[in-house]
């Protein structure tokens, strides 16, 4: 009897379970959101009397944890969806962003207006027609969008003292997606239209910057831009390997800093080319100076040669830094100038930071470890090997664009009336980069001495 009921007992203890499992799983408009795999973001900021205006357009999955309210096959239920739409953002956008004025954090913004628009509307080509769009009333019901494909679009009002002061903004939404990419366009009371676009978060972007604020930001990019850059860090201790004395690094990384600094502010002035296999070009040319310079090392490095070669190939290298300087000039403000110059002193401060650590470094293993000429060879080799497999990469990226050489004509003159100006001025800086070299070799002023008396270096 007693196992009778046991068994009557577990089906309907089965069938409780099973009903408080249906009970408990939500209806299908309440799905999860999975990270969306690539966001773009458009945004205004323009300040406008006593308050500072962010319109902003977001793709609507990108508001995670909001069940917006569907009907049929995944279309958006527009009559439910307005206070759902100010939810999300508060949530995800207002809550995520702070804004500054001159250095002062503003507080909460208020949410104007927020409204869903189709992926095909152009309203944020303009901040006028933007804010017209956003604040001129939602959708119409009756139209049928799926809400994967809909756009959020949300005007944000922030508290301010004056139009006139300076502003920054800490966007901090890269986690709107696993690739977010933003652009921001910043219309100041009294200016030009300034463009901003960056991928990920960015820190603290200033819309205005001081002078001395641009001139930090960029010396930090130009000192962060050496310690990342893998490539022009081998390129500069294989430079030094082989050399132990003053003299000799002063000429050497002398020849270098002054090359890299002509092509990188002649590329920001627009000497270089503007096709798209140049970058590519200059990338392999970067992998071939590194397997250069290492095989000299093994074979045996002379002065009267080294400092020639780190010129030469110093002009390609400022080719390649003027490349990671394109993306940030946009935060420059007005200071272009500045900021170049501080890119520059960025790079010589990474430069010299590296080669105080690597000069001990070396003389240490090759006073306690190893022979000097047995590990300038090994090491030498290793750098070799890295950099050879570099060049066959980018070789083979660099092939799948298609050079051409341009038509002659009015344009094509001008661009070779601006590289004979470059020539010139690289003639020029050679010239006093090889005064500096004879002078540290005993003050000759003969060529052919100096050559003769540079010896190896040591």
């Amino acid at each position: 009897m007693i196992l009778r009921r046991q068994s009557l007992i577990r089906p309907g203890v089965a069938l409780a379970f099973a009903a408080a499992l249906v009970v408990g799983v939500p209806a299908a408009p309440a799905m999860a959101h999975d990270i969306p795999a690539s966001v773009t973001i458009l945004a205004f900021v323009k300040p406008e009397g006593r308050q500072l205006r962010v319109v902003m357009r977001v793709p609507l999955e990108a508001m995670r944890d909001v069940n917006f309210p569907l009907h049929g096959p995944g279309y958006l239920d527009l009559d439910g969806l307005t206070p759902l739409l100010r939810d999300g953002a508060q949530v995800w956008l207002a809550n995520e962003m702070k804004v500054y004025e001159n250095g002062r954090l503003l507080p909460a913004p208020a949410i104007s207006a927020t409204r869903v628009s189709l992926p095909s509307d152009r309203s944020f080509e303009s901040y006028s027609a933007a804010v017209a769009h956003t604040t001129g009333g939602p959708m119409p019901s009756s139209t049928e969008i799926m809400w994967k494909q809909a756009m959020l679009d949300v005007v944000l009002d922030y508290p301010i003292s004056s139009d006139s002061s300076r502003f920054s903004i800490d966007p901090a939404l890269a986690r709107l997606g696993v690739h977010t990419n933003t652009v921001l366009r910043f219309v100041p009371a009294n200016g030009a239209e300034r463009a901003f676009e960056y991928v990920g978060d960015p820190g603290l972007v200033r819309l205005d910057p001081e002078w001395y604020q641009a001139a930090r930001r960029f010396v930090a990019l130009g000192f962060e831009h050496i310690l990342d850059g893998i490539d022009h860090l081998l390129f500069v201790i294989c430079l030094v390997i082989p050399f132990r004395k003053i003299r000799p690094l002063v000429a050497i990384i002398t020849s270098f800093t002054v090359a890299h600094s002509i092509t990188l502010i002649a590329s920001a002035a627009g000497f270089a080319p503007t096709a798209l296999w140049f970058p590519p070009l200059i990338e392999v040319l970067i992998a071939l100076s590194i397997v250069y310079m290492a095989l000299e090392n093994i074979v045996g490095a002379k002065l009267e040669r080294r400092w020639l070669i780190a010129f030469a190939f110093g002009l390609v290298h400022g080719f390649g830094f003027s490349f990671a300087l394109r993306e940030s000039m946009q935060f420059a403000g007005t200071h272009l100038a500045m900021s170049l110059v501080s890119f520059n002193a960025g790079v010589e401060l990474g430069q010299l930071f590296v080669l105080a650590i690597t000069i001990p470094v070396l003389a240490f293993l090759f006073k306690h470890v190893v022979a000097e000429r047995m590990g300038t060879i090994i090491l030498s080799a290793f750098v070799a090997h890295t950099a050879w497999h570099w060049m066959l990469d980018r070789g083979a990226v660099l092939r799948e664009y298609r050079i051409q050489l341009p038509a002659f004509d009015a344009a094509t003159a001008a661009a070779g009336l601006r590289w004979l100006m470059l020539l010139l001025l690289v003639g020029g800086a050679g010239w006093a980069v090889f005064e500096l070299y004879a002078r540290l070799n005993g003050g000759q002023r003969d060529g052919a001495t100096a050559l003769a008396r540079g010896g190896d270096g040591k």
